[in-house]
């Protein structure tokens, strides 16, 4: 398999299986560090890249199309049996559709896949990004914000953000303006299965199940936030077996 160098990988290349896993920004390809280890204890070899503009990886164009462009030599005579993506993350796994075997049954897991924020949600998001960007809090910090987050991912969350800067976040909000991409959901290839798994609209998100079409297998994690891999891997990997027991 030829990829790029910059990913994170879990299990045996001999396994069964195969699962793609697309972090969010100012994450970083550990950020599935719990989603792995559990995906490998079901049979996976676990594939996780770090997306264009993360991980100290740099470029100039940061479109979706250009995320998910930069991605395609981890379909070099491979294929996935389940691609999760977290965020902007999911969106870029909607990119991928075009990339995928056109006869391979996959399973596509969305989790609070960022489709169509408003204008306001958007400057939003982006001036919080710089923010902790440009202050990256303390682990301990991290953990008193969030309770239900592990040391582990608390860590792995500072890590994402001190591996990140503002020229990267801008840049992914001024290249996709304006912000509106539940159209990828149109062309969904009948061997593909897609579920979106959502955030407690209480907790925030960037989901709403009203940009996701109805036949498309959705469903909101109550009292759950927008770090659904931190707080819920179970639901995830839950929702990746489940095509396949229902056989």
């Amino acid at each position: 398999m030829h990829t790029p160098i910059s990913a994170s990988r879990w299990g045996s290349p001999t396994a069964s299986r195969r699962a793609l896993l697309i972090h969010a920004t100012s994450l970083s390809s550990h950020s599935w560090e719990g989603v792995a280890q559990l995906l490998v204890a079901e049979g996976f070899f676990v594939v996780a890249p770090n997306l264009l503009g993360q991980a100290w990886r740099r470029g100039t164009d940061y479109r979706m199309s250009a995320l998910a462009e930069d991605l395609r030599p981890y379909f070099v005579n491979t294929s996935y049996d389940v691609i999760i993506g977290h965020s902007v993350g999911g969106t870029v796994a909607l990119s991928l559709l075009p990339f995928l075997p056109k006869t391979k049954e996959t399973s596509m897991i969305l989790l609070d896949p960022t489709l169509e924020p408003t204008q306001e949600t958007t400057e939003m998001a982006k001036i919080m990004l710089l923010k902790e960007v440009a202050n990256v809090r303390t682990v301990d910090e991290y953990m008193a914000e969030n309770p239900t987050w592990s040391r582990r991912d608390c860590v792995l969350r500072v890590l994402g953000l001190s591996m990140c800067d503002r020229t990267v976040i801008e840049g992914i909000f001024q290249h996709n303006m304006p912000w509106s991409f539940s159209g990828l959901f149109k062309n969904i290839p009948p061997n593909v299965k897609i579920t979106v798994l959502a955030p407690d609209p209480k907790r925030g998100g960037d989901c709403h199940l009203e940009h996701v079409p109805r036949d498309v297998n959705a469903r909101v994690l109550i009292g759950i936030g927008h770090c659904i891999q931190f707080e819920r891997p179970d639901a995830i990997v839950d929702a990746v077996l489940l095509p396949r027991a229902k056989l």
